[in-house]
C-alpha cells in the first residue's frame, strides 16, 4: 500500500492558519440558500499559529491565540490557499477581530 503524506504548514511570524467553519445553509427564517448566495463565513478554528512577532530587541512576543480557538475575522482577511484539498486561511493576527469561547 501507498502512503500519502499530508503537508504540515506552519505560519511565520505573526501569522496564524485557519479553517473556516461550513456556512448555514439556511437562513433564520428557513429559507434554503444555494451555493452561489452564501457568503463565505467569517468565523473559523485555528489549525496553527506562528512562533510571534519578532521585536527590535530580539525577543518573540507570544501570540493571543492559540490552537483550536475559534476566531472571528473580516470578509476579505489573510490569504486563501489550500492544503490536502481543505481551503484554509493564513491571517495576520492583526487581521483577527474576536476570540469566540
Amino acid at each position: 500500500m501507498s502512503k500519502t503524506k499530508t503537508a504540515t504548514v506552519t505560519p511565520l511570524g505573526d501569522r496564524v492558519l485557519v479553517k473556516r467553519v461550513a456556512a448555514d445553509d439556511k437562513t433564520k427564517g428557513g429559507i434554503i440558500l444555494p451555493d452561489t448566495a452564501k457568503e463565505k463565513p467569517r468565523e473559523g478554528v485555528v489549525v496553527a499559529v506562528g512562533k510571534g512577532k519578532l521585536l527590535d530587541n530580539g525577543e518573540r512576543q507570544a501570540l493571543s491565540v492559540k490552537q483550536k480557538d475559534r476566531v472571528l475575522f473580516s470578509s476579505y482577511a489573510g490569504s486563501e490557499i489550500k492544503i490536502d484539498g481543505e481551503e484554509m486561511l493564513i491571517l495576520g493576527e492583526d487581521e483577527i477581530l474576536a476570540i469566540i469561547d
